[in-house]
């Protein structure tokens, strides 16, 4: 697949094709698991179709610590399956898309009364290992104390008494998901954002016909028919399954959690950390180009699913969590660059607190036929996306020929084309690129990493659309050729779509927001026809995402 496929994906022909086609699936969510059911459903030869309220992974998948990781922490719930198959997806992953999801070292600092002692670590990270299936250099490595405090000269060396240091893969979780959906699409799955399900229409039988949908754009409300009906809509799952009239005791907790943005200079740590914290917890610090960020929190969360904003509490719970780690950075509120939060769709357990709720996945049945995924985690959707088309495959009547699918082949489909498919190929692609950037006068290193991390050799493309424009400001014509291929290629439908989906820059370089959202808004306004109503909006948007990211609230939105 290359990048023209997606191009094909303008919204009037997608809606369009919502309208008058009947699907063998259609989906409702566009996060990581719509996205992982769709390419997989596609790719064993499903109609498939999947609509989105807002834009493509604008709920918990753009939310997470942005880690495809084994997930060390839950072996102290004994969850061994889900460490196992979380192990085994994340090697999958990254080979899938190698520039996306890169290695990570992670060091696990032990200190006096911490959490995990010598020998409980040493014997944990190795079952870790097992349980993964690790091999090589990435294999665990236990540290003295001087090994750690030369791994990571800002911990105390007051209190560390030694580490460990295991490998995980760090990610952008947004891209991850616009990547899956664009080979979805390449495949013939019809999709849209910003196209709201409104009701379930029902036969005699109580069975679901029809979902009634209304395009955002337009507020024009039409039908969708389909043989099958799937919610994967995260933190939403329930509020469908109430249009449903399916709500049980089986349903979802809800809990909150926030990520802080510091520049590197502030939060200079070598490598990233996994550190204690005084209530037990464990909190994450993680370097990223010119910033750092730390999280997460873990809250149980009853305000509004639509506005999740960080308060003063939960900032200065991870800044105590810092300053008491790392005791020479002494950190404050106005250190902070940006922030997120997001929710965690867990599964609802009795007399349990939000940190020992189990991450595993759990499929609903309606009566009327709603099939609905909750729980889960960005890791797993893979195996999240085989389990729903599998129970979605038991509910065809046996006039459905289903003898005719393909076997699952998502474990294969490169989704990046050209792929890098190596190491050694993408350090050779981000010196070609460090070289084409420097010819048009942008020399500064970030950039050529960020685009090979963020697009692969798609880069390519925005790097000879750039030559179009004709700034003396080199960096303002990368970003207007970033959102000029947005439009074209990722279905940017707004100036957040861009600015934080497709891009990251509201979380790791909001700075350029600031210095070229004016230029950016005019490009985009102009290509997707905006009036100037319309325009006005999207800036107000924009403002709103830049004030929830820098202000910390007293109390969440209800």
């Amino acid at each position: 697949m290359n990048t023209s496929t997606f191009s094909v994906l303008h919204r009037t022909s997608q809606i369009q094709k919502l309208k008058t086609e009947v699907f063998d699936l259609a989906i409702i969510g566009g996060g990581i698991t719509g996205a992982g059911i769709a390419l997989d459903a596609s790719a064993r030869g499903l109609k498939v179709c999947l609509v989105e309220k807002n834009d493509f992974a604008s709920g918990t998948s753009n939310k997470s610590t942005k880690l495809i990781h084994g997930g060390l922490r839950y072996l102290k719930n004994f969850e061994i399956s889900l460490v196992r198959e979380s192990g085994s997806e994340r090697a999958i992953v990254h080979n899938l898309a190698p520039h996306l999801v890169t290695p990570q070292k992670m060091l696990l600092p032990l200190v006096e009364g911490g959490t995990y002692g010598k020998l409980m670590t040493a014997l944990g990270l190795k079952v870790y290992d097992f349980l993964a299936d690790v091999k090589g250099d990435d294999r665990r490595k236990m540290l003295d104390k001087q090994e750690t405090l030369t791994q990571e000269p800002l911990l105390d060396e007051k209190t560390v008494v030694g580490g460990g240091l295991y490998a995980e893969y760090k990610t952008d979780d947004a891209r991850l998901a616009i990547e899956i959906l664009k080979n979805a699409a390449a495949l013939g799955a019809t999709l849209i954002n910003y196209c709201e399900m409104t009701a379930f229409n029902y036969n005699a039988n109580s069975k679901i016909e029809s979902l009634n949908c209304t395009d955002i754009n337009t507020s024009e409300v039409f039908t969708v028919k389909a043989k099958s009906y799937l919610s994967a809509a995260g933190p939403w799952v329930d509020t469908i399954r109430k249009k449903d009239n399916s709500i049980n005791k089986r349903r979802l907790h809800l809990t909150k959690g926030v990520h802080l943005v510091f520049p590197f200079e502030k939060l200079p740590v070598k490598q990233s950390v996994y550190f204690d914290v005084s209530d037990g917890r464990m909190v994450f610090a993680i370097p990223r180009g010119r910033v750092t960020y730390v999280g997460t929190t873990d809250t149980d969360y009853s305000g509004d699913l639509d506005r999740i904003v960080t308060t003063q509490q939960d900032a200065n719970y991870l800044l105590n969590a810092v300053n008491n780690t790392f005791k020479t950075v002494k950190l404050t509120l106005n250190d902070i660059e940006s922030s997120w939060a997001g929710l965690r769709p867990l599964i609802h357990e009795e007399n349990t607190s939000a940190s020992e709720l189990s991450r595993k996945d759990e499929i609903f049945v309606s009566k009327s036929g709603l099939i609905s995924m909750a729980g889960g985690k960005l890791t797993g959707y893979r195996k999240m996306a085989y389990r729903a088309l599998e129970t979605v495959l038991k509910t065809y009547s046996k006039e459905h020929n289903t003898s005719a699918l393909l076997e699952p082949t998502t474990a294969t489909i490169s989704l990046v084309q050209p792929p890098l498919n190596s190491s050694k190929d993408i350090a050779a692609y981000q010196q070609e690129l460090t070289d084409k950037l420097l010819r048009i006068g942008i020399s500064e290193a970030y950039y050529a990493n960020y685009l090979c991390r963020y697009y692969g050799k798609q880069a390519d493309t925005i790097i000879k659309k750039i030559h179009d424009f004709e700034s003396h400001n080199p960096l303002e014509n990368l970003i207007r050729a970033e959102a000029w291929f947005g439009v074209h290629f990722e279905m940017v439908n707004s100036l957040n779509d861009f600015f934080i989906r497709r891009t990251g820059r509201l979380y790791f370089d909001i700075a350029s927001i600031y210095k070229f959202k004016d230029s950016v808004t005019k490009d985009i306004a102009l290509l997707l026809n905006w009036s100037s109503e319309r325009t006005k909006n999207e800036i107000a948007l924009l403002e709103l995402a830049l004030e929830d990211a820098t202000t910390f609230y007293n109390e969440e939105f209800k």
